[in-house]
């Protein structure tokens, strides 16, 4: 997964590298386990790592629905997905009628939708405290509030069916904080919070979901055209697209400040980040296909090895002040008071020695 080299890769190498295979125990598709055609419905197609999926996706011979953000796209740019097993639209997952508009279409369109992927977000690189009401609300709606939406408008045909998968990107954020990017945290905390109640919720109906955790992830597929009909030119992706930059009130602005830590990652990183977004959408397809599918995916060693430091720092600290909430039993009552009694005797002692 991880790969320091910056070389462009195709969804069709992709599918083909001995190394890119989910765990058998999940029953991934394979030569011995051949997948069947999925319809799909990619929010944030238009994206970072929403286009590399939808690549992956065409590239196996699946349908896509590829869903663009209606206030960065137009349709006439969607337009050109479109094939025989692509399909582009528009729509603002905080609105929910445009999310509705897209499901329904979608359905119309292929017959039936077997998964759906949320790959969009939107965050805001700053300190809590500079982060007004509009840069809070804003994440929010779009990070929770449209996954939300996504979900409670597709379940009724999940249901009906009586199967669904929901493959929904959440972020080593969900996991751990990051100074500068405290509300965005927030929304991903509260991501993670909603799918893994909803999964109790809907495992009766054959709906599965499972978070994606990616690490950082760097553009590397080929920058020619798309695989559309008509050969149209791709537009080109904004390296920090979901991301916007708040500037620095007068207590955070130094350069060492906590708060600006994200963007200075960002900043060295730059075309350097270790995930390749090709290899990753390869597993995600996969896993979409796959029978037994995990809580959660992690891609990239620094998403494992972050999330799992956060996790052991979290027990280490409960197992050092677990004592303060376990009830205390009898004998270890008994066996304090003794020890009390035994110190009050040994001072008794000593004082007496000092007096004679």
């Amino acid at each position: 997964m991880d790969d320091a080299a910056s070389t462009s890769l195709s969804p069709i190498a992709a599918s083909h590298h001995p190394n890119l295979h989910l765990p058998a125990t999940c029953d991934p598709p394979s030569e011995n386990n051949p997948p069947k055609q999925a319809s799909w419905i990619i929010f944030g197609a238009t994206g970072h790592m929403g286009r590399s999926l939808a690549k992956s996706v065409l590239a196996h011979g699946d349908k896509c629905t590829a869903v663009g953000w209606s206030q960065e796209n137009t349709q006439d740019q969607m337009s050109r997905w479109h094939e025989r097993n692509c399909l582009g639209l528009l729509c603002d997952v905080r609105v929910r009628e445009t999310v509705g508009a897209v499901i329904n279409q979608s359905i119309e369109h292929w017959g039936n939708v077997d998964i759906i992927v949320n790959c969009t977000g939107y965050g805001v690189i700053g300190a809590c405290e500079d982060q007004d009401s509009y840069d809070l609300r804003n994440q929010f709606n779009t990070n929770v509030l449209g996954t939300l939406n996504i979900i409670q408008l597709s379940i009724p045909h999940f249901r009906g069916q009586s199967y669904g998968r929901y493959l929904i990107f959440s972020s080593t954020s969900g996991a751990l904080g990051v100074p500068g990017l405290g509300p965005y945290c927030a929304t991903k905390y509260a991501v993670e919070g909603l799918i893994e109640s909803m999964l109790y919720e809907l495992d009766a109906f054959n709906i599965k979901a499972t978070l994606v955790e990616p690490g950082y992830v760097r553009l590397d597929e080929p920058q020619d055209v798309m695989g559309a009909a008509g050969g149209a030119k791709e537009q080109q992706l904004k390296r920090y697209g979901h991301f916007w930059v708040k500037p620095a009130s007068a207590p955070y602005a130094s350069a060492s400040s906590p708060s600006g830590h994200t963007k200075r990652v960002m900043g060295w990183l730059n075309d350097r980040q270790p995930v390749s977004a090709v290899k990753s959408a390869e597993l995600v397809w996969q896993l979409g296909h796959c029978a037994y599918p995990p809580l959660r995916l992690l891609l990239g060693s620094y998403a494992v090895e972050s999330i799992r430091d956060r996790l052991r720092s979290i027990i280490e600290e409960i197992e050092d002040w677990k004592h303060l909430s376990f009830p205390v039993s009898a004998e270890d009552e008994e066996r304090d008071r003794e020890r009390e009694r035994e110190m009050e005797q040994e001072q008794e002692n000593d004082e007496m020695q000092e007096g004679e």
